[in-house]
């Protein structure tokens, strides 16, 4: 019988994450890290305002939280982020300024190919986008010589 690994911790998966500048331009905290589960803040920022006159954040940014989140989710499984091959948004609520709580929860682990699927809420706990992706969780090749 193989022994399972044990899940990375949140500062660990913060670690990896953060490793990309645009995740730390979006301001990602790591929550908490479960068996195929994740949940995230993002620090919200001015310069997510799309209309200045009515202060809500761009689609954009949602669209990245949710990407991010989905494929997140899949570390306890894969132990790192993985490409998207393929993704889809809704748009529930407009995102006013504050921070946004990011959940991610695998659907499939597939060795090929895995969909997870996240929800973004604002801070009042009510839901502004979720999603669904299709993520490439074959091992990475190993380096050419």
């Amino acid at each position: 019988m193989s022994e399972k690994k044990p899940l990375p911790t949140p500062a660990e998966v913060e670690a990896m994450l953060l490793r990309g500048p645009y995740h730390q331009w979006l301001g990602i905290k790591v929550i908490a890290v479960g068996e195929g589960t994740i949940e995230l803040k993002a620090t919200w920022r001015e310069e997510w305002v799309v209309n200045p006159d009515r202060r809500y954040t761009h689609g954009g940014i949602l669209a990245a939280l949710v990407d991010l989140t989905a494929d997140w989710a899949l570390v306890s499984s894969t132990g790192r982020g993985v490409p998207t091959i393929d993704m889809r948004v809704d748009y529930h609520r407009a995102a006013m300024p504050g921070d946004l709580t990011c959940k991610g929860k695998v659907v499939r682990a597939g060795g090929q190919f895995s969909v997870a699927e996240a929800s973004v809420f604002d801070g009042d706990g009510k839901l502004c986008a979720s999603g669904r992706g299709v993520y490439l969780t074959a091992p990475p090749a190993p380096p050419k010589a």
